[in-house]
């Protein structure tokens, strides 16, 4: 039979494991009595844990949220991921709370065994990442707006506009979308009747928050209609590209919040893109080493024009250079 200090930490294990429990199968687990179950359950309320029971032939227990934190049991593959998502998160998109995240970190691997201490720098000295460095969102914006998100509640902000403009908005938020470079919130605009798509880093939200409200469906899915939004909306220059390859290949091939694919037979498909620099984009496009053809706009045409213009160019021989001899 296990010591009793040691019981306890196998009882909470289990309720953390499991959402419900009978008393019967908590003392079979642990081989005691459900009287000695009822002995560390309450010893488990005194240490601030909130457990719930119910009487009766049906009865059981539940471990609750309560009003303060208390300690948690994770099995090695769970203090494996938090230590990663920690690590990812001290130097994430999200801040002010890197420092926090480090401090998390620091306690979970002061208590690690020395084994999942080795996986973690494992996986630290094997990878890398890769995401553009984009604007960081302060951690207290995004709360307040996935708040506002999960109580169905009238968000009010004010916000900045790509020149820097500051406009007053009342918006019903439906969901917040992260492309691995911004953070951006898809919500039903109130006073202009229609979905917009916001960088979260631009928003300053007013409290307290309007009046609850019935959630809309958007249009389309949150994620696609956000990335449609960054296609099409979200720069100066807002391009459609035919591309000749299935779209699940070029689908492959494309980073989360470069545009919205669009099938277009079984060998093309439609890219809706853009930029604020016309260059940009025509590096971007050509960088895919896809044949492709622009249906918008008239600009980015021109532009490659232009560009095969000067190329063709530099590539005709000079007559004025001796001919160049292939041995």
């Amino acid at each position: 039979m296990l010591e009793t200090s040691a019981r306890l930490l196998r009882v909470l294990a289990l309720l953390q494991a499991q959402r419900d429990w009978t008393g019967a199968a908590l003392a079979e687990r642990l081989d005691v009595t459900t009287r000695t179950v009822r002995s560390d359950i309450d010893r488990l309320r005194r240490l601030g844990y909130r457990v719930h029971s119910v009487t009766g032939s049906a009865g059981g227990y539940r471990l609750e949220a309560g009003n303060a934190m208390p300690p948690l049991l994770l099995d090695d593959e769970e203090a494996v991921a938090v230590a990663v998502g920690l690590r990812a998160a001290a130097s994430g998109s999200v801040a002010g709370i890197e420092e926090t995240s480090l401090r998390a970190l620091a306690k979970l691997e002061q208590t690690m065994p020395s084994r999942l201490r080795h996986r973690i720098d494992m996986l630290r000295a094997a990878t890398a990442s890769a995401a553009a460095a984009g604007p960081t969102v302060d951690a207290e914006v995004l709360t307040l707006i996935a708040e506002a998100v999960y109580r169905h509640e009238q968000l009010r902000f004010d916000y900045r506009d790509r020149a820097g403009q500051e406009t007053r908005r009342r918006a019903e938020p439906h969901r917040l979308v992260y492309t691995e470079r911004r953070w951006y919130l898809l919500a039903w605009d109130v006073d202009r009747g229609d979905w917009r798509t916001y960088r979260a880093d631009r928003i300053s939200p007013r409290i307290p928050n309007g009046p609850r409200f019935t959630p809309k469906e958007p249009p389309e899915e949150a994620v696609a209609h956000v990335l449609h939004g960054l296609g099409q909306r979200a720069w100066r220059h807002q391009a459609v590209i035919r591309l000749r390859a299935p779209v699940e290949a070029v689908a492959a091939m494309l980073p989360p919040g470069s545009g919205l694919l669009e099938p277009a037979g079984d060998a093309e498909c439609l890219w809706r893109t853009g930029s604020d620099s016309l260059r940009d984009l025509t590096n971007y496009i050509t960088g895919l080493d896809l044949p492709f053809i622009v249906e918008a706009p008239q600009a980015l045409r021109d532009h490659l024009r232009a560009l095969a213009a000067r190329y063709t160019e530099a590539a005709a021989p000079d007559p004025r250079r001796p001919a160049e001899v292939v041995e």
